[in-house]
């Protein structure tokens, strides 16, 4: 198995670009783009400003689609069109700098609480319409599991396999540091195999603190090697800084191998 490291940084979204040349002197073969804030594939002068970067750095990518304030579970019709309708818009201007686009499940209102089973139909006609649009764009939309707050959808993998499997375009990305806030880890692992995509950050186990590898409770040992006997694609390396990005590289290639 052959697993290439990528990095992202969420935390970036809304500074300069040229935080993005720190990561191929940093080692990594290529950048997941989150697609938000300052880099909307979808905006022209953002659109500019990447297209400029990759080229002066010879990066590959990934896209992250756009999740703020967006929610593909939603029971208001007009906030869930239109989240649906930002990450299929996403999807089309991603198509032709990658196949993978990552995307996040929806989550539960006070008021969908009382209604899982539309709030899961929701879930997955969004899953229907979007998969179409990837398809149609040769990309594999892959659906991310969440973090440890009971509202999200797909924290498991068997809910995450169960919303995504027959679905045309649609893929899943595993997070193994989301994995960690709910306990998960152990579950996910023997799945590995099955993800089109995957992230690896660290943490305590309580929240999303997207650290670098090594400074939470996961042991990479055990769990980079159970994915590199498993997995073979791209594992993104979330972290808040391309500092922590570097720490988080030596650790990979002690781990996973």
């Amino acid at each position: 198995m052959s697993i290439t490291p990528y990095f992202s940084s969420s935390a970036k979204v809304w500074d300069d670009i040229s935080w993005v040349f720190g990561i191929k002197d940093a080692g990594f073969s290529g950048w997941e783009i989150v697609s938000d804030g300052n880099y909307r594939l979808e905006n022209p002068a953002c659109r500019k400003r990447i297209d400029e970067t990759l080229a002066s750095t010879g990066l590959k990518v990934t896209v992250h689609a756009p999740y703020g304030d967006l929610n593909l579970a939603t029971l208001n019709d007009p906030i869930y069109r239109e989240s649906i309708r930002q990450v299929c818009t996403c999807i089309e201007h991603a198509a032709d700098l990658t196949d993978r686009v990552t995307i996040h499940p929806g989550y539960m209102s006070p008021v969908g609480k009382l209604m899982p089973q539309k709030i899961w139909d929701l879930q997955k006609d969004a899953l229907r319409q979007i998969g179409k649009v990837a398809s149609d764009n040769g990309v594999l939309a892959c659906l991310e599991n969440m973090i440890g707050i009971k509202e999200f959808l797909c924290r498991s993998p068997e809910e995450l396999i169960g919303m995504t499997e027959g679905i045309e375009g649609i893929g899943m990305t595993f997070d193994f540091g989301h994995a960690n806030t709910v306990g998960k880890i152990a579950a996910f692992l023997p799945y590995a195999g099955r993800a089109n995509h995957i992230h690896i950050h660290d943490n305590h186990g309580q929240s999303d603190e997207h650290l670098a590898l090594g400074d939470g409770t996961i042991d990479w040992k055990v769990v980079g090697r159970e994915i590199a006997s498993r997995y073979n694609g791209i594992a993104v390396v979330e972290g808040r800084s391309v500092e922590e990005g570097k720490k988080s590289l030596a650790v990979f290639r002690e781990c996973f191998r």
